[in-house]
């Protein structure tokens, strides 16, 4: 007689591990090693079996405690957990086990209607002060007439489907394995109608355009996911609606620029304000007015904060931080007098190293690369 695998080295798991590291451990590897997966190996299909019958001992309390203490002689004989294994469900249950929850719900269980998506745009402002929009989401709303049940006579209803006894699915046995598909009778919903509604033709539901109110909070990025439970499409037959997932498109706005809960305002300046040192006013998001000195001398890409006048942080009361960017603009189209003046102030110039300390140590620098210094 062939000497059994300790149950918890086939499973890969350690005596002390809990229910889910023993339901993750058997699904991975009843996924890696099942013969639709091997086929013709021999190896992989013993294999299979042997993750089977351990998980069977080991998701249950009483079978593990009982293997724990006598090991496999537990499940031998008139041993204390004895009474073996029941696969007499074939793959079909096994896969109902393992993936019932990740593949719809359990057998029997009433189908939910569809999710919906729709998307809203809204302005630069609306999103930092927060908005109410009405959208109109054509949908399937459960039929007045019926009740959602789909029956003429809404005091009998739907009734259990006789083909695949509310399972919804039936299987059929082909050779080792099971196939699963939807019922015929009742196309997966696990319940018939009888005398079908005329207004929805049996289904418990009907096309209609619904108009909601959406709270968008304040503080939202584009892209931004809001879910609505239950306001999606009406299941069939009493089931329960889907969700409306609505997905919020911000426009940019002509001023500021956002990252995160920071704002950026781009401000071109004269070169003769950067110079000489000047104050401008620029606008908030929040519709007021902020004034910014800037001092002499300010160079292009340098930035001034402007604490607490950024962006709205979403759920709450916080706000991030406003940035003015400089951009110091060089003039062009000159008229005669202008070029005058410029001329006079370059002639002028006589200390170029303390009035432009970054021009003139760039080309001393590319005075001493020629003379083979760098």
């Amino acid at each position: 007689m062939a000497t059994k695998l300790d149950y918890y080295a086939v499973l890969e798991v350690s005596r002390d591990a809990n229910g889910d590291e023993l339901k993750k451990a058997y699904r991975r590897l009843a996924m890696q090693y099942h013969p639709d997966r091997n086929p013709g190996d021999a190896s992989a299909e013993s294999r299979f079996k042997d993750i089977n019958e351990a998980y069977d001992v080991l998701k249950d309390e009483q079978k593990r405690a009982a293997y724990d203490r006598f090991g496999h002689a537990a499940f031998e004989g008139g041993g204390p957990g004895a009474g073996g294994f029941d696969f007499g469900g074939g793959l079909g249950d096994i896969f109902e086990q393992m993936f019932g929850d990740m593949m719809g719900g359990r057998r029997g269980g009433r189908r939910s209607g569809s999710d919906i998506q729709v998307q809203v745009s809204i302005s630069f402002t609306e999103a930092f002060s927060g908005v109410k929009k009405p959208i109109t989401v054509p949908t399937r709303v459960a039929c007045e007439s019926c009740d959602g049940t789909g029956s003429a006579d809404r005091d009998q209803g739907a009734e259990t489907c006789p083909t695949c006894h509310g399972a919804g699915k039936v299987r059929a046995q082909q050779g080792f394995f099971l196939v699963e598909r939807a019922c015929p009778t009742c196309h997966g919903a696990g319940k018939v109608v009888r005398n079908p509604c005329t207004a929805c033709r049996g289904t418990g539901t009907v096309e209609r355009d619904r108009t909601l109110e959406i709270a968008i909070p304040a503080g939202v990025e584009d892209g931004t996911r809001i879910r609505l439970s239950g306001e999606g499409e009406a299941g069939g037959k009493g089931a329960q609606p889907g969700d409306l997932y609505v997905h919020i498109a911000v426009e940019p706005h002509p001023i500021f620029q956002r990252d995160g809960a920071n704002i950026y305002c781009r401000v071109p300046l004269r070169m003769t304000q950067a110079a000489l040192g000047t104050e401008v006013e620029v606008p908030v998001v929040d519709g007021s007015r902020a004034k910014v000195k800037v001092p002499a001398g300010t160079q292009t890409g340098e930035n001034f904060r402007l604490r607490g006048k950024g962006f709205s942080v979403l759920r709450s009361s916080a706000r991030g931080d406003m940035y003015i960017q400089v951009s110091v603009e060089t003039p062009h189209h000159l008229t005669k007098r202008q070029r005058e003046l410029l001329e006079e102030f370059e002639a002028e110039a006589d200390d170029h190293a303390r009035a432009n300390p970054e021009n003139t140590g760039f080309f001393s620098k590319v005075r001493d690369f020629f003379e083979g210094k760098l």
